[in-house]
């Protein structure tokens, strides 16, 4: 089949799969808003499941990011996703994308 297939056409596919313009790199993670008693501000604690390089055993560590939360919408025990921005002040590199899920 690939045979009879035409290299226009084969190459229409790659066209089609190619991503014009800039590769948006930021990342985006998930976690727990853990305060938000600062304006437009909430700290979100990410926990991220690495093995130990030595014991090969797998270790929680927890990371507080600052995210910037334009609307105060988060609130303490939500599960939100946030990603990688520019700076918006001297911690704050972080903004908050969507709310996955209120607190009950």
């Amino acid at each position: 089949m690939a045979e009879n297939e035409s290299p226009e056409s084969a190459s229409g596919a790659t066209e089609a799969t190619k991503v014009e313009g800039r590769v948006n790199r930021r990342r985006v993670r998930e976690g727990t808003v853990v305060e938000n008693r600062m304006d437009k501000t909430a700290v979100v604690a990410v926990v991220e499941r690495v093995r130990h390089p030595k014991y090969a055993k797998t270790v929680q560590r927890t990371r507080r990011l600052y995210v910037h939360d334009e609307r105060n919408e988060a609130s303490a025990g939500d599960r939100v996703k946030v990603a990688e921005t520019r700076p918006f002040s001297k911690l704050k590199r972080w903004r908050l994308v969507e709310i996955v899920e209120r607190a009950r």
